[in-house]
């Protein structure tokens, strides 16, 4: 299969196409000269014999020869036509008995055939018989006047084969100068099937120069209108596998810092401990408390990493099933209630109408109570959250509305980066990992819907979410 893999090739194509564009018009038109040919020659040579043959016809009616076959005049003119033609003539009479043949083979026989009948009736035959090689003509013999009875028939036949001698040589030089023309057509077309790849196989030779060395130039073949628009397809392609690669090194470096702060902490505290002795009860509890913290802290980045990788995984494996959305709101209000009373935030669940929706229950509860706990944590003291369930025919509508801190307007288009954080002291201070609106993004994202942020430093934030109410795979 390996070795018939030029088969699917672009030259290859090319060559045949052009090959063929080349040979088939050329062997079309050999065909057609040829049979011109053979169809013109005979044509003409049907006329010359027809037209001395009627001649020579009116002379055997004149001269009565069918009655008397002695009249030498007429013999010797019927030998000569005979001769120049390279043919044979026969003299029938009413009776449809042979009086004369040139060859003077089937003199005093009988002939009838559908020719001669049909020629007693007054018409004029002529007949090309292609296999044998040979013309055949069937002439009435009568006088000048139409209604005048025919007196006999004369039978032409004439050989064809001074025309197909012609027709053989002209066949021979047209074979030969067929072929020279397809062996000059299959070099051109390998010539310009080569010339028209040649800007793909620049395309190939830069794709890897940029794939063996980390070049951050951009590729350009602009020799075909193709070729372009294949190397901006790439250009962006690269483009964004270079964002994806280094967002990848951007986030493993997060993680590892991510990770290794708490251990750091837990490090020093556990360190100053044994560095101590006779340690005070209450200092070796505060430090255990605070190593307890720690640990809780890392093992809360853990575990979003684990909802992220979860999540990235089974991008196509929601388990859908129908939803009351205001029930399911309501539990996530329940559960975030005693959060929010111990900063003292109000919050409010609103619901204009009954929402049901085709949903994977455990990953919008989880993209929901993310939006929400944040509302509550990036708020101020005595603040309030708002939440709001909406819907019309095609989706449902769920508004996080909070008199929070806000987010810089520099910020908003980065706060669904893993890690990202809008002010780092004040973030630390409130225990976020930096992966919670990931992790609600991805969510949304694998129900087909959207999420939109609008905020103001200083004012608030609003986040919008919309889902489809029914889930298209």
């Amino acid at each position: 299969m390996k070795k018939l893999k030029f088969l699917r090739s672009l030259r290859f194509r090319l060559f045949l196409l052009i090959a063929v564009i080349g040979i088939v018009p050329s062997v079309v038109l050999r065909v057609a000269i040829l049979a011109s040919y053979e169809g013109r020659a005979v044509s003409n040579r049907s006329i010359d014999v027809l037209s001395q043959a009627k001649l020579l016809g009116n002379q055997v009616v004149t001269y009565n020869y069918i009655s008397d076959t002695s009249v030498e005049v007429i013999n010797t003119q019927l030998e000569q036509l005979s001769n120049i033609y390279d043919g044979r003539i026969l003299l029938v009479n009413p009776g449809f008995q042979i009086v004369k043949d040139t060859y003077g083979l089937d003199a005093g026989k009988t002939i009838i055939s559908e020719e001669v009948v049909r020629s007693f009736r007054g018409e004029e035959i002529t007949k090309y018989d292609s296999e044998n090689r040979y013309i055949e003509l069937a002439i009435p013999l009568k006088g000048a006047e139409e209604e005048e009875k025919s007196q006999g028939v004369m039978l032409v036949s004439v050989s064809t084969d001074g025309i197909m001698v012609n027709y053989d040589f002209l066949k021979d030089n047209a074979l030969v100068i067929e072929i020279a023309s397809a062996v000059l057509v299959l070099v051109a077309a390998f010539a310009c099937a080569n010339l028209l790849v040649l800007p793909f196989g620049k395309l190939t030779k830069s794709f890897e120069e940029v794939q063996a060395s980390d070049d951050t130039g951009k590729l350009m073949v602009s020799d075909y209108t193709e070729t372009e628009a294949i190397s901006e397809a790439f250009n962006e392609m690269l483009g964004r596998l270079r964002v994806i690669d280094e967002s990848r090194q951007e986030f493993v470096a997060n993680v590892s810092h991510e990770l290794k702060t708490p251990l750091t902490s837990m490090k020093v505290l556990a360190d100053s401990l044994l560095g101590q002795e006779d340690v005070p009860a209450e200092l070796y509890k505060e430090f255990m408390g605070d190593i307890a913290e720690e640990i809780e802290r890392e093992n809360k980045i853990i575990n979003d990493l684990l909802s992220l990788v979860k999540l990235d995984k089974s991008s196509g494996s929601l388990n859908i099933s129908v939803v009351n959305v205001n029930e399911l709101l309501e539990v996530i209000m329940k559960r975030l209630r005693p959060i929010a009373e111990k900063q003292s935030i109000e919050l409010v669940l609103e619901s204009f109408r009954p929402v049901s929706a085709e949903v994977d229950e455990v990953k919008l509860s989880l993209a929901l109570m993310n939006l929400v706990e944040n509302a509550i944590k990036y708020n101020r003291k005595d603040g309030w959250v708002h939440v709001s369930l909406n819907a019309d025919h095609k989706y449902f509508f769920v508004r996080v509305e909070d008199s929070g801190i806000g987010i810089p307007e520099e910020s908003l288009e980065h706060i669904y980066e893993r890690f990202f954080r809008v002010d780092k002291s004040h973030s630390r201070e409130i225990k976020g990992t930096g992966l919670g609106l990931a992790i609600t993004r991805n969510a949304i994202l694998m129900h087909r819907g959207a999420i939109k942020a609008h905020s103001k430093e200083g004012e608030g934030t609003i986040f919008t979410v919309r889902i489809p109410l029914t889930y298209v795979g």
